[in-house]
């Protein structure tokens, strides 16, 4: 046990900064690292392979329910909630340090993102998680996810989200991919990819039991013309909330494309035919 709290202690200054970026809120940030310590006190933690990777996900997932709690009920302002936490707190030497590391400008802005967003952008922009490790965390792809961080990235540099029309021309753009790789039409979905667009597929997506990897235009759209009869038997979807695309077997999904965008073109494609992975899909077929 003494071991086990030592190697705790070691990861306790980045459980907190990663806590207290997540909540915008000394106290709350304590309680969560609490939670997180009390969690690995239950667990076997011989078999954590790593340990302060399995922490920061554990008190990812606190932050991340005390963030939805807050959009069930109505929540004091956050420097409200800042000057208190500050205030209770033991140490308010080091919890300046901390607030003085994220400044309350940020935190206004963190403040006003949902909690999958908050927590795609602190977690990989703040504290370099990759975005395989975020997605299960909020129950996407890892390509949904990155595009949460690339939103909430965008918010934070002051820039706007994106807005109705930005959906509906990428439902357009996702449709005539469709038509295209129906067709095999190659030249028309050279126009719909970006240059630099990358392609993954689980292992269970291809011919072979390997994970694909593409990368470019012209690669990827030689992969999609060449799956015409694939393509015939897909529709467009809601994946996650994002537009995407579906091809079912006997009413069931087998295989879903989750996408990325870029300038208006098409920059990610995630190909997914894991049966776990499909069953944490949220899925709705669009007419």
């Amino acid at each position: 046990m003494d071991r086990l709290t030592e190697r705790f202690e070691e990861h306790r200054t980045r459980l907190r900064a990663v806590a207290y970026r997540m909540l915008g809120s000394v106290s709350e940030a304590e309680d969560a690292v609490q939670e997180t310590w009390l969690r690995l006190d239950r667990t076997d933690a011989a078999e954590i392979e790593n340990l302060g990777g399995w922490l920061t996900t554990v008190v990812a997932r606190v932050c991340l329910n005390v963030l939805r709690s807050r959009d069930h009920r109505r929540e004091e302002p956050l420097d409200d909630r800042l000057a208190e936490s500050v205030d209770s707190s033991a140490d308010p030497a080091a919890d300046a340090v901390l607030a003085d590391s994220v400044g309350l400008a940020m935190l206004v802005v963190l403040d006003t993102l949902a909690p999958a967003e908050r927590l795609a952008f602190v977690l990989h922009d703040m504290f370099a998680v990759p975005f395989d490790e975020i997605a299960p965390l909020i129950d996407r792809t890892p390509a949904a996810a990155r595009q949460l961080a690339s939103r909430a990235r965008r918010r934070v540099q002051g820039r706007s989200v994106d807005t109705e029309p930005d959906v509906a021309r990428r439902r357009q753009v996702v449709d005539a991919y469709l038509a295209a790789a129906r067709g095999g039409d190659f030249d028309a979905l050279l126009r719909l990819l970006h240059p630099d667009v990358v392609l993954r597929a689980d292992k269970a997506a291809g011919p072979s039991r390997a994970p694909i990897f593409l990368r470019g235009a012209d690669t990827v759209a030689r992969g999609a013309a060449a799956a015409s009869v694939r393509a015939a038997v897909t529709q467009l979807a809601l994946v996650n909330g994002g537009i995407g695309l579906v091809m079912a077997d006997e009413g069931r999904p087998s295989v879903v494309l989750a996408f990325a965008f870029v300038d208006g073109k098409i920059s990610e494609i995630d190909v997914i035919a894991d049966r776990e992975r499909l069953r944490g899909l949220d899925l709705v077929m669009v007419d």
